[in-house]
């Protein structure tokens, strides 16, 4: 049994990666901000953690961690000359700092572990040039610097992926999923013909999380229905 925290863990792809992790067997430490759920297994405790505060109380986690997922996130898509400065500023905070802030304070907790490992999210739209997606891909694109640089700092104790998901059918998507008929149209722009669910990514999350991948550590792993590499 290993001892994971996951940070956002009450919906979507973070709910999905801490009941796989549960039903695994495996201790996991879930968080909410607003949204508060039911465990659905006795493997999972959820506390309530804002990553927006200046202090974390993070009492609540074991003297050690095995692996953390960071996965709050933020899809907000306007044209350039309609977005303020400020909402860079907001999106790079709940992406990247609230993930910066989270990994210093468990850095010795994983450390304690034999293989700790961390997955991060970034998006396809980092590497693919997409409308109306500076926002979100200005914040990812730091992710995955992040991602990089801190595989080479903390190896080789500590191993730092991310994954790369395409759009995914979760509550953070639903303004551009809210129809069949939005889904259909995304789901065509894949070469796979059909929009990822939270499991897709919550399986290439969970192996980045385990022991099957040790010898992996700096990769930003495209889980996009085959959009960034065949057209």
């Amino acid at each position: 049994m290993k001892n994971y925290l996951i940070v956002g863990a009450s919906s979507g792809i973070g709910k999905s990666l801490a009941n796989k992790l549960a039903k695994s067997g495996h201790q996991v430490f879930g968080t909410y901000n607003e949204n508060q759920v039911e465990a659905e297994s006795s493997n999972i405790s959820y506390s309530h953690l804002n990553v927006m505060d200046d202090d974390l109380d993070l009492n609540f986690l074991p003297e050690k961690l095995d692996g953390v997922a960071y996965c709050p996130g933020s899809i907000n898509l306007k044209p350039f000359a309609r977005i303020k400065p400020e909402a860079f500023v907001e999106d790079f905070n709940l992406q990247v700092v609230g993930a910066v802030k989270v990994l210093q304070a468990v850095a010795s907790r994983l450390k304690a572990s034999e293989n700790a490992s961390v997955v991060l999210f970034s998006t396809v739209a980092v590497q693919l040039g997409f409308n109306f997606h500076t926002q979100v891909a200005a914040s990812k694109g730091a992710i995955e610097g992040l991602t990089r640089s801190l595989a080479a700092e903390w190896a080789p104790t500590i191993r730092v992926n991310a994954i790369a998901p395409s759009i995914t059918d979760t509550p953070l998507a639903s303004k551009l999923l809210g129809s069949d008929e939005k889904k259909e149209a995304n789901a065509q722009r894949h070469p796979l013909k059909k929009i990822g669910s939270p499991e897709d990514i919550a399986e290439m999350a969970t192996f980045l999380l385990s022991d099957q991948s040790s010898w992996m550590s700096g990769q930003v792993l495209h889980v996009d229905g085959g959009m960034s590499s065949i057209k």
